[in-house]
């Protein structure tokens, strides 16, 4: 049975962060999911009738017993906290007795519920604008709740006006659901439109199972998911779980897919965000953004809720830990490591393939099990155009660029040893615009004029110390931005060439220092480093797994 809802004490009331909580009908979605879940619903159907002004919100939680239901809609009463300690433990998504309340001042509510634990009866009540019961009977239904809120703002017809257009608030109610499905995905949802369905997810057992079904375009191997058990500063458990889109197969054109989320609520995080912009820096291409979902399950002490009334706002204790576990999730997701590289997906281009070959020659194979690598080993075996090494590992082979492999391990070093040293002549350079001079400056160089529109650079960065086109990347440097763009510009100008012939000595020390990169599946420009051949589509495509009498006509 479902603890009894009671009234708050003033103390508390006080305390809370109060505002206005339903101001949309996306508000009214938000709150009635929020309830459900705290229900411990798994199933979930949201009916929108925009043009009426009503929502209809089905659960198959715990449900309210008779007298919960005769006080759940008035002001302030709830049972989720009873005291002021409980405002700094707070494990629910509703906590403040607002919520149902909130709506009875905008809309007429009624409430069928029947209580999990009691077979006998289940009820429908409907409430005044203050929250209490005019209408009571029973009501045929399984155990769970159905909340209505109908004619809403109808008695604020000033509210209604100023409110954006359908489309735009059912793109707010999808963006909740698609936030919420993320944190708690083992909820199977059923949205409605004017009674016509408008969306169907199915549950699954992490946010990697159900962030494909809300970008259609990214698939389930395009994602990598971490799951980590970890300590607190304050010595207790805590859980972080990543959901990344892997930089060489997927990303988007607007930053609107990185999604932080605390204790089961999607929240805003400026500091966090930048932590995994900053994280995922120079792995994408140019104007394209991640594809990310990232988790974090704090004990309640450590957090307050009690910020805004849409509790999108809080207050995260030990923010520079947290900022730190989100950088090495980050990290470990992007290795090559067996936890990150499965056989499946690996290669888009040669199941599209198998796909052809399968259709024009009758015959079917069976899926890869998308078993992981036991160990990552490559082993360098030959080189193709002097431009791809064919690396061979225990589960197939990888073509790696050889240029932008080598230009990913130049990049990092320079990252972390940025050094800047004194040359024996200075490197005359001339017909400089200022801005240029601005900018060998801004990167560290040490410059100075040397006579009519000429300078002398006195330092250089340590790789092209030696080089014979030195002059050609100091102009290159003088046009760039920052220093880590400067950095990118040295490392692409010094890294191995295409076209240049290796020895295979050379191939493999280039595979052993580019598989241990934190970046290792892009170049700094955003462009994919290696095409993956495993042995499971090898076999696909060659018919391997053909029977021998089936494959001689037998």
């Amino acid at each position: 049975m479902s603890p009894p809802i009671q009234l708050l004490s003033p103390e508390v009331i006080n305390l809370i962060a109060a505002g206005e909580v339903i101001d949309s009908l996306a508000a009214v979605v938000r709150e009635l999911v929020e309830n459900a879940i705290d229900a411990e619903a798994t199933r979930l159907s949201i009916s929108v009738f925009p043009e009426l002004w009503q929502v209809t919100v089905a659960d198959n939680g715990r449900g309210m017993s008779l007298g919960n239901l005769r006080h759940c809609a008035k002001a302030h009463h709830t049972s989720k906290i009873c005291d002021l300690d409980d405002l700094w433990k707070i494990s629910s998504l509703g906590f403040r007795g607002e919520a149902l309340f909130s709506i009875t001042q905008v809309g007429q509510l009624s409430i069928k519920s029947r209580d999990a634990t009691d077979d006998a009866v289940g009820w429908c009540l409907e409430y005044n604008q203050q929250g209490d019961v005019i209408k009571e009977e029973t009501a045929p239904i399984a155990p769970g709740t159905i909340v209505t809120a109908s004619n809403l703002f109808g008695t604020i017809p000033v509210r209604r006006q100023g409110l954006p257009a359908f489309s735009q608030q059912l793109k707010a109610i999808q963006g909740i659901i698609d936030n919420m499905s993320l944190c708690h995905p083992q909820i199977t949802w059923q949205l409605y439109h004017n009674h016509k369905s408008w969306l169907t997810l199915s549950s699954g057992k992490t946010p990697q199972h159900i962030l494909p079904q809300l970008l259609k375009s990214v698939h389930f191997n395009d994602l990598q998911f971490l799951c980590e058990m970890i300590e607190t500063p304050a010595q207790q458990p805590a859980k972080i779980e990543m959901v990344l889109g892997l930089p060489d197969r997927t990303s988007r054109g607007r930053l609107d897919w990185l999604k932080i989320a605390v204790n089961g609520r999607v929240v805003r995080s400026p500091q966090l965000e930048q932590t995994a912009l900053a994280a995922l820096s120079r792995t994408l291409p140019k104007g394209r953004f991640p594809v990310g979902f990232l988790h974090l399950t704090i004990p309640p002490s450590e957090i307050d809720w009690n910020r805004h009334p849409a509790k999108t706002e809080i207050y995260l204790q030990s923010l520079e830990f947290w900022q730190d576990k989100v950088t090495e999730i980050i990290e470990k997701a992007l290795k090559l490591s067996p936890l990150t590289i499965t056989t499946t997906g690996e290669n888009q281009r040669v199941k599209k393939l198998l796909t052809v070959s399968e259709n024009k020659g009758i015959y079917n194979v069976g899926s890869s099990d998308g078993s992981e690598l036991e160990l990552i080993q490559l082993r360098a075996v030959g080189q193709v155009n002097k431009t791809y090494i064919v690396a061979e590992h225990s589960q197939g082979l990888w073509l790696v660029e050889q240029h932008i492999a080598h230009e990913r391990v130049l990049y990092e070093k320079l990252q972390d040893e940025w050094q800047l040293i004194p040359v024996q002549q200075g490197i005359i350079l001339s017909q400089l615009l200022t801005k240029q001079v601005e900018q060998l400056q801004k990167i560290g160089l040490e410059i100075e004029p040397f006579g009519d529109n000429t300078w002398v650079v006195r330092t250089v960065p340590k790789l092209l110390e030696n080089r014979e086109d030195c002059v050609d990347a100091l102009l290159e440097l003088s046009l760039g931005g920052d220093l880590e763009s400067a950095q990118v510009a040295v490392a692409c100008r010094s890294a191995i060439r295409n076209g240049m012939a290796l020895e295979l000595a050379q191939m493999q020390d280039l595979l052993d220092s580019w598989k241990k990169t934190r970046h290792p599946r892009t170049c700094p420009h955003g462009r994919p480093i290696y095409l993956s051949l495993e042995e499971s589509s090898l076999s696909r495509f060659f018919r391997r797994h053909w029977v021998i009498g089936k494959s001689h006509g037998i």
